[in-house]
């Protein structure tokens, strides 16, 4: 792709991660704040300090949510449309549509299922403040392990076509990921600070409605994004304007 492409696609990507932010904060205000004001609601019920509020909590429900889905969306809109760039063509022989669904569907399980399933998604009132960096820091390790073992199983699936069929190939590829996934889920150490007394349906819906708002997030942008870029680097030919001029005799 020349320059000019690619800088065409990066405001379609930015402009479809806008898009989708709109529909993740959506999700966001419907399905995650409940969960987070009642999580509140227990640790106010259940703390003896009351800590004075630096931002309120309306604030943060509204303008400081749409804020940073907003912000988040627009980043990463950009950051997946270079990405797109570098995969259209590379990945097989896919339009940009499903270059743009595959890719989607293949960042959220990479950099957001995988080390959430090892590491989900706590309600505010859950956890100890002085092992923040700790918890941070094995998430972000395992994010990051999940795209490199996702790259690497790309690679191998690749190099296996050739010999194997490309449905094999894939099938030999998953398998691989899984499997070491499943290692460094067993050795990567265990994060558990839930509270016995908290409610288990409330940390349920929570850790469910921060899947969700992912998921909107990241199946917004592929269907806005694939659109945006299949107009651009398949554009429909002009239909013809005006009457059809007879043929002369």
């Amino acid at each position: 792709m020349n320059s000019a492409t690619v800088r065409n696609l990066l405001v379609r990507g930015m402009l479809a991660g806008l898009a989708a932010g709109v529909l993740a904060l959506i999700a966001a205000y419907l399905l995650g704040e409940p969960s987070v004001d009642k999580a509140i609601a227990f640790e106010d019920a259940h703390s003896h300090e009351h800590e004075m509020e630096v931002v309120s909590r309306s604030l943060q429900s509204t303008a400081g949510l749409a804020t940073g889905v907003l912000v988040y969306g627009v980043a990463f809109g950009g950051i997946a449309a270079l990405a797109f760039c570098f995969a259209m063509g590379r990945v097989g022989r896919f339009g940009p549509r499903a270059t743009a669904l595959l890719l989607s569907g293949s960042a959220l399980l990479t950099v957001y299922v995988v080390p959430f399933l090892k590491y989900p998604a706590n309600p505010p009132s859950v956890g100890d403040p002085d092992t923040i960096s700790k918890r941070t820091t094995l998430y972000f390790l395992m994010m990051l392990l999940s795209v490199l073992l996702a790259v690497g199983a790309t690679i191998l699936g690749k190099r296996l076509a050739p010999g194997l069929g490309n449905w094999w190939a894939t099938v030999v590829a998953v398998a691989a990921f899984a499997v070491v996934v499943g290692l460094a889920y067993e050795f990567l150490p265990v994060v558990n600070e839930v509270p016995q007394d908290f409610p288990a349906a409330l940390l349920w819906r929570f850790r469910l409605s921060a899947l969700a708002i992912q998921s909107v997030l990241w199946g917004g942008f592929g269907l806005a994004f694939g659109e945006l870029a299949e107009r651009l680097l398949n554009p429909r030919p002009a239909k013809a304007a005006g009457r059809t001029v007879p043929a002369a005799h």
